[in-house]
């Protein structure tokens, strides 16, 4: 019986040690950047991928008064990709519609229009019941109160620093040039 159970205490103790390597292992990551999303070509993207960079992370929608960010966007792409800024864009159906097409079409969409060749990927939720995991975590501030709230409308825009935090939010109807929006953009890119 006492080999039982030292074998047994050893197993737990074992596993707890897998456990909490595997935390650790878990911890490094920056926690926005602990998800697997698809990209619009439905392929697994870890945005790990991501760690080290400043990363933008936008609602997009094809059928919006916003839309036309899309310029602006690949425009801050082009110009700062190579100093460390990553856009991610994720399609949502939230607002009014305004997003009701597929993956395809939203690639295609993208690209005839726009030129968008930063990551997009599928199409997601981004308020509601069905929220997706990495948008419940953005709009819960991510840790930061101050950054918490609904996501307000296509467009809306998270900024997550190199370390992997959210460092600011902005309302949909932000432009990607607008000043404040790109002192933050150019303060985040400063630090290595």
């Amino acid at each position: 019986m006492r080999k039982f159970l030292w074998g047994a205490a050893s197993a737990a103790m074992l596993m707890a040690g897998c456990v909490t390597a595997q935390s650790d292992e878990v911890k490094e990551k920056p926690v926005v950047l602990n998800y697997t999303m698809k990209s619009l070509d439905g392929k697994d993207v870890d945005l790990s991928k991501y760690k080290g960079k400043v990363v933008l992370f936008v609602n997009t929608a094809s059928k919006c008064g916003n839309t036309p960010q899309y310029e602006g966007l690949q425009k801050l792409h082009d110009k700062y990709k190579d100093q460390g800024l990553a856009i991610l864009g994720f399609p949502a159906n939230n607002f009014n519609g305004q997003e009701a097409g597929t993956n395809e079409e939203i690639a295609a969409f993208c690209k005839k229009n726009y030129g968008v060749t930063f990551d997009m990927f599928s199409k997601i939720s981004v308020k509601g019941d069905d929220k997706a995991p990495l948008y419940a975590l953005l709009t819960s501030g991510a840790g930061d109160e101050k950054l918490a709230g609904d996501v307000d409308w296509n467009f809306a825009k998270f900024l997550v620093g190199r370390d992997g935090k959210l460092v600011s939010r902005f309302k949909a109807r932000t432009k990607p040039d607008a000043p404040e929006f790109l002192e933050a953009v150019q303060t985040e890119l400063a630090k290595k």
